[in-house]
């Protein structure tokens, strides 16, 4: 039985298309880092009801992005993927965490922990991967040296956190057609 509702339907069409202007912007020439990577998964984790889907449309929309970076670039596959998918994996769970509970605050929190967990774990996949050699002084290097790069990714966390928060926030409460009271 299809329980969904026309207002239900369009907001689930929203948050894809939310998503993929997210992902297909990592395309546009920007500051390092600063992309919706953490912002993509919080905002899917939040906002898709169905807790596999929100764990798969948003890593699939990336996957695609990494494809087309690869294509026109050469930088869309790399070793650490495998920490990026992690790091994007956990911050899904920050987004389903916050579901229920979507205010500034929480975006704000979810947000900064996202931007964290993505510096320490794709870090530390750098370091597994020998970058740095496999010491504790080597993994302090390692995270003293991505430092510069934490900038971008907070900054980027919280521009496309608001983007895409807000925009959802303001198309459902101000456009008729996504106004009803149901969620996705």
């Amino acid at each position: 039985m299809n329980t969904s509702t026309p207002s239900s339907d369009k907001k689930k069409l929203l948050i894809t298309a939310l998503l993929l202007i997210g992902v297909l912007s990592r395309l546009i020439p920007h500051t390092m880092n600063f992309t919706p990577i953490g912002a993509v998964a919080l905002f899917g984790g939040a906002y898709i009801k169905d807790k596999k889907l929100a764990f798969i449309l948003p890593m699939a929309l990336m996957l695609f992005s990494d494809v087309l970076l690869q294509i026109t670039s050469g930088a869309g596959i790399h070793d650490q993927m495998i920490w990026v998918y992690g790091s994007m994996a956990l911050t899904t769970l920050l987004g389903i965490y916050i579901r229920g509970n979507i205010k500034a605050s929480t975006i704000l929190v979810g947000s900064l922990l996202g931007s964290l967990s993505f510096f320490i774990l794709t870090n530390f996949g750098v370091w597994a991967l020998g970058y740095y050699g496999h010491t504790a002084s080597g993994l302090a290097q390692c995270y003293i040296m991505a430092i510069p790069f934490f900038k971008g990714t907070l900054l980027g966390d919280l521009f496309y956190n608001t983007a895409f928060f807000g925009s959802y926030a303001l198309i459902t409460r101000y456009i008729p057609t996504f106004a009803a009271k149901t969620l996705n």
